[in-house]
Order: structure tokens, then sequence, then C-alpha cells
């Protein structure tokens, strides 16, 4: 295997991917009809742009050991047809991760949530410690400026596992193809209504998940969670199985500590479902064969992911906080966590999500109370476009969810905007969470002029 073809070579993982791929010495090209930035400047850098933007089946040519296949590939792909009428090994990238790994030991982390801090916690560890692994991750963690890393020399694998389809071309899940020695299943909670329209269709991904695990592999699973538990009641005698639950804490001076042999242990990260997430990170890194001693003392200096739950600023009378969220239980776990930290302070929480006017009702449903635990709580609707009827659509449906008198809703940018600034900032904290691809509201900025008022 020395020459690889990738299609759609501008793809988030395809393009780092491919510059991994050339960093290991093979010889790499690819063909992609769009490319923007950042993988058109990375691209660039590393001499692997295609020259001419488009699909061109004379590029595909014999002398290609392989070619990897993205996610946007439809059957009919004219590079795709000629790798098959030519006979070359074609492979997702998925697929492709096992047999570039299928002789290392493959630890992959899953679930609904929690799979993201887990992964940097592991990453963290192993990386404190001058471990050698590759990885694959669905977005960058600590200070890891690629998703993915692939080497000759490494004999462990970190793969934070995706339960969507892998392509067009393949409609098994990503996280079924890398055959794990080593599987954590994190929690499961149903938001993806568009790829799984119903319950059964997402748990069915987990039961295959399970399934897929390498011979005699070792499965650790959070007890806490009810489908979770659904879950491994279908998995094979020879799996082992590993329970975990939330890690022992306590909380003192708006700090967190956690509850260890011989004391306590003060940690950046705070919040009952991060408390689970170290207990889960923790099963991993003991089946790699770090102690608690060694995990707890690099554990000492882990401030957290990239823009989860993540500190924008704060001073005597005011903090604020930003957080992705993609479902009502990872929002109800963030609102949690900052009001069990700040007991006497009041919480002012605001989602943004996306709309383009017509809001899925299932998934609105989910969200039904979410924000309970919130004294202020405000939407803003990011309204794709200006039209005043899909604002309005937008608005009342999600109303009719929340409830007038609960919620205030925003579909003006501007408007929200005056409302977090009039407010008077004394002994609160703000809470900004941003769900799907929304992308108006500028948190730092925000922010910055919330504490300035209580400078």
């Amino acid at each position: 295997m020395n020459r690889i073809h990738l299609l759609a070579i501008g793809g988030a993982t395809l393009h780092n991917m491919a510059i991994t791929l050339k960093n290991d010495g093979f010889v790499v090209t690819g063909s992609d009809d769009e490319i923007f930035d950042p993988s058109y400047s990375e691209l660039k850098e590393h001499n692997l742009l295609p020259k001419e933007l488009g699909w061109f089946e004379e590029r595909v040519t014999r002398d290609i050991d392989i070619v990897i296949v993205g996610g946007k590939i439809q059957p009919d792909n004219p590079e795709l047809v000629k790798a098959q009428q030519l006979g070359i090994p074609i492979y997702t990238y998925s697929e492709f991760i096992y047999e570039f790994s299928k002789d290392k030991q493959r630890v992959v982390i899953a679930g609904s949530y929690g799979k993201n801090m887990i992964v940097s916690i592991v990453m963290h560890v192993l990386s404190y410690y001058e471990y050698d692994y590759d990885y694959l991750l669905c977005s960058a963690v600590n200070d890891q400026e690629s998703t993915i890393r692939l080497s000759k020399s490494s004999k462990l694998l970190i793969v934070e596992g995706d339960e969507h389809i892998s392509s067009p071309i393949d409609e098994r899940s990503k996280f079924e193809h890398y055959k794990p020695c080593v599987a954590l299943l994190s929690g499961i909670a149903w938001e993806d209504v568009q790829a799984f329209p119903t319950l059964d269709a997402y748990v069915e991904q987990f039961k295959r998940y399970v399934g897929s695990l390498n011979e005699n592999g070792r499965l650790i699973y959070c007890e806490d969670d009810e489908l979770v538990r659904e879950v491994i009641s279908h998995t094979e005698a020879n799996i082992k199985l590993i329970p975990y639950k939330t890690h022992p804490y306590e909380l003192f001076n708006n700090h967190t500590f956690l509850k260890i042999s011989g004391g306590r242990l003060p940690i950046y990260i705070f919040g009952e479902h991060n408390m689970k997430n170290i207990a889960g990170a923790l099963k991993v890194c003991q089946q790699l064969k770090i102690s608690e001693e060694k995990f707890y003392q690099a554990l000492k200096f882990f401030k957290g992911p990239m823009k989860q739950l993540q500190l924008l600023g704060k001073n005597s009378s005011v903090n604020v906080y930003r957080d992705y969220v993609y479902s009502p239980l990872k929002m109800n776990a963030t609102i949690k966590a900052i009001r069990e930290l700040y007991p006497l302070r009041e919480l002012v929480v605001c989602l943004e999500v996306a709309s383009d006017g017509d809001v899925p009702e299932n998934f609105w449903k989910q969200y039904d109370d979410s924000m309970r635990l919130a004294d202020e709580k405000f939407v803003f609707l990011n309204v794709q476009g200006e039209e005043t009827s899909k604002s309005s659509a937008a608005e009342k449906k999600v109303k009719a969810i929340f409830g007038t008198s609960k919620i205030k809703i925003f579909t003006r940018l501007e408007a929200i905007q005056r409302e977090l600034t009039n407010i008077m900032w004394q002994n609160k904290n703000l809470l900004l969470l941003r769900a799907d691809n929304a992308a108006k509201l500028d948190y730092n900025a925000i922010a910055k002029k919330v504490l300035n008022l209580n400078a």
C-alpha cells in the first residue's frame, strides 16, 4: 500500500487524513468538487490541493492501491465508478482506520453524550505520560490541532466513536467498523430525529456497536443509564463487562474536589455529569495499565476540552460560561452543574438555535422543561433569511413547547443582545448555549460587555 486516493479530500476528516498519511510516507492524491477553509489552506500548505475542483475519472489509475471515500460521495460518482471497474480496493474512512490499525490496540469511546470529554481526559493522561498513540476524533480536543493521527510507530489507537452512517455507499454506523479491543459506552439519549426517526432505530446502532467488539474484548459502560443497561443485556458471553458510575466528589467554596483514597483532589472541571465522565476515563486508563495514582496525578492539570462548559470570564459578581448542547439531557446537566457550583447566585440561560422557520416539533418537544433550573430563560431563534412568515411560524412553535410564561423568545439579533446587556448583573451567572449550527451571537463580545458592566 503506497498510493492512496481520497474522494472528498476537502472534508473535515479526510483532509486531515490526507495530511497524516502523507507525513507517514504514502503518496496521497485526492479530488473534491468544493473545498473551503480551513481544509483549503491546510491542503495547499501540504501540497495536497487538487489542481482543479471536480470529479475526473482519468485521475483514477491502476497504480492506485486504495481509494478512500468521504461521507458525501454518491454511488454514481465517476471516480468511484472507475475505481470499481479497475478493481481497486475501496474503503470508507472508518473501514480504512480499521485496516490501518488492525494490529494496534483499539480503544473506542462512544455514546450520545460524554464521549468527547472522556476522550479528552484519556488523551490528556496519555500525553502527560508521553505515550505514543494514534487517534480519531469527531472534533479537536485539548492541544491537538488535528482530528486524526495515524502512524506506523504507535501500537495504540484512541477513537471517539460516531453512531452516524459511514457514507451513502455504506449505511453501517462508523463505529461498527473499528472492532475495538476496549470499548466504552457512556450513555444513550435520542436527539438526532432526522438521522434516526425512532428511538428503537437509534438504540439499534449501539447494539451493533457492542456486537462489533473484538473477540474477548472489554466493554466499559455507565451502569446508571437505563438504555445502556438494555444494550449490554445483549452482549455475548466472551465480552468482559466493566461498569462505572459517578465518581465521589464534594464542593467547597465554589470549587470541585474528587474524593480519593487519602484525601481529596482539586480539579478544574465540574458538574455531576463530568464526575461520571471522569469515572469512565479512569476505567479506560486502567485497561491501558495506568494506575489510579498516576491517573489522578495527571487529572490535576486537566482543564477540559475546547468549547465545553468553558468559562469565558468572571469578576466578583458574575461568571459567563458557554457550552455546546445537542440534547435536552446535556442542557440539563450543564445548567445543573452551574447551579450546584454557585447555589447562591441566580442563573440566566440563553439558548441559540439555528432555524429556517421549519422547527421540527418532535425535536423541540424533547426540550420541554429543560430550563427549569434557570431563573431567567431566553431562546434566540437564529432564523435564516428575513421572511416574516417563517420567523413568526418558528417563534409560535417554540412558544407552544416552552410556554410563554416560562421563557422569552427572540428572533432578532439586536433584540437578544440588548436584553442580555440590560440585565442587572449582580450576583448572577450567565450561561450561553448553542445548538446545531447556530453561529450569530458573538459570545466573547457578549461576555466582555457583561463583565465590563460589573467591573
